[in-house]
C-alpha cells in the first residue's frame, strides 16, 4: 500500500512506533506534535489521510479538525481515548471520517487507512459515471460533489460516499451494516454510531439549502433515499 500519512500526536514514542510500522507497509509518514504545527502541515501539504489525536498541546484535536474542515476535506481518523463516546461522536460531528480508540492494534489502524484510500481510489476510478438528479439535489460523480440548486454542499469524503451509496439504491433500504462495510470498510460493531453520525451530518448539510426530505430512517433496518 502507498499512502501519504500525517500523524498529529504529542506522544513521540507512539509516533515513532507508528512511523516505523507504516513505513514498513509502504506509507510515507510525517509527524507533528502540537496542534498548530499539525494544522499548518495539514493545510499546506497534501496527504491521503491524517491521524489526529484529540489531546494535543496548544490546540486540541477538535479545534484542529474544525479549522481544517473550513478549508480542506482531507480524510481524518481521530485517535480517541478508549471508551470515550463523547470524543468519538463529537469528532464525527465535526467531520472526522473515522475514529480508533487508544490503545489500538497497529494492524487495525492500517486496515482503517486502507479502507479510506480504497474508497478514494474507487471514487476516482468511477469518475466518468453520470450525475444523479432528484428535485433540487445533484450528485456529480465526476467531481465527487453534491449540490443543492447549484450550491455545493460541504461534504467530507465519507459523507459524500454515504450519500452516494444511498442515492445508488434510491427507493430501496440500505442497511447500516451495508453502509459500514462499503463506506467505512469494516463490519458494523455493536454500539458503533459512526454510520448514524455521518448520515446525520449529510441531512444537516442538505437542510441548510433545501426543505425537501431526502433520507428517511427505517428504525432497526437502515436508511432509504426518497426519490419521489
Amino acid at each position: 500500500m502507498s499512502a501519504n500519512v500525517l500523524i498529529i500526536d504529542d506522544d513521540r514514542g507512539l509516533c515513532e512506533l507508528l512511523e516505523d510500522y507504516l513505513h514498513s507497509e509502504g506509507c510515507d509518514v510525517i509527524t507533528a506534535h502540537t496542534g498548530p504545527g499539525g494544522l499548518d502541515m495539514a493545510l499546506t501539504r497534501e496527504f491521503d489521510v491524517i491521524l489526529l489525536d484529540v489531546m494535543l498541546p496548544e490546540l486540541d484535536g477538535f479545534e484542529v479538525l474544525k479549522a481544517l474542515r473550513a478549508k480542506k476535506m482531507t480524510p481524518v481518523i481521530m485517535l480517541t481515548a478508549k471508551g470515550d463516546d463523547f470524543d468519538r461522536i463529537f469528532g464525527l460531528e465535526l467531520g472526522a471520517d473515522d475514529y480508533i480508540p487508544k490503545p489500538f492494534n497497529h494492524r487495525e489502524l492500517l486496515a482503517r487507512i486502507k479502507a479510506i484510500t480504497r474508497r478514494v481510489a474507487h471514487l476516482l476510478h468511477n469518475a466518468t459515471e453520470p450525475c444523479f438528479e432528484y428535485h433540487d439535489l445533484t450528485l456529480d460523480l465526476s467531481s465527487r460533489t453534491a449540490s443543492i440548486k447549484g450550491t455545493q454542499l460541504p461534504l467530507t469524503g465519507t459523507e459524500y460516499e454515504m450519500l452516494h451509496q444511498l442515492v445508488k439504491s434510491a427507493g430501496h433500504t440500505v442497511t447500516k451494516q451495508t453502509l459500514s462495510q462499503t463506506v467505512l470498510g469494516r463490519p458494523l460493531a455493536p454500539y458503533d454510531r459512526s454510520v448514524d453520525m455521518h448520515v446525520s451530518n449529510v441531512r444537516k448539510k442538505i437542510a441548510l439549502y433545501s426543505s425537501h426530505t431526502y433520507i428517511k430512517t427505517l428504525r432497526g433496518s437502515g436508511y432509504i433515499f426518497l426519490k419521489a
